[in-house]
């Protein structure tokens, strides 16, 4: 059963990676939250971990599996990430360039702090005082296309699923203000 859930959070059969919480319980059964456990305690060894997000719900982060309602739960998310971080010689394998990564951070801090969603136009502007104008329209589309931002019909960015997946946004800000994590 875990060789099964292991195929269903690292393959990608749909546009997102990962499994909605009912594909789960359909192909692992009742006890799909239980294996869940295991497979995230199995992964600890390799520094990998099973990540929970709702999707439909901006505010908060990430979640524990305990947190949620069975209803919840059926709606939720659940994808393999990376549980601590990379080494510089590591970034380069993951096929981005530094400068888009630096890029990517840039906006994903500018939208938190101000208050979780910015003008597309505001973005561009802060992201063309560093990189060429061209390279900030390909990195914009690029995060959109990702699922790291999201924009709504106002034109208005915000983080959008796989940052809130993914990024620990408390320790970027850290990080970027030069404070003790």
């Amino acid at each position: 059963m875990m060789r099964r859930a292991i195929h269903l959070l690292l393959f990608r059969r749909h546009a997102r990676p990962g499994a909605k919480g009912w594909e789960l319980r359909k192909n692992l059964g009742p006890e799909y939250l239980k294996i869940l456990k295991v497979l995230d305690d199995y992964l600890e060894k390799l520094d990998l971990k099973v990540n929970v997000i709702l999707e439909d719900e901006p505010g908060k982060v990430r979640y524990s599996m305990d947190e949620l309602s069975p209803e919840q739960l059926s709606k939720a998310r659940f994808f393999i990430t990376l549980r601590g971080t990379l080494t510089p010689s590591e970034v380069k394998l993951i096929g981005w360039r530094i400068d888009d990564l630096a890029a990517l951070a840039a906006t994903v801090s500018y939208i938190i702090s101000k208050g979780g969603r910015v003008p597309r136009k505001d973005v561009e502007n802060l992201l063309k005082t560093k990189f060429p104008g061209w390279r900030v329209d390909v990195n914009l589309n690029r995060f959109l296309r990702y699922g790291y931002i999201g924009e709504d019909e106002d034109g208005q960015l915000f983080l959008d699923w796989r940052t809130r997946a993914e990024v620990d946004s408390k320790k970027l800000i850290d990080l970027l203000l030069g404070t003790e994590l």
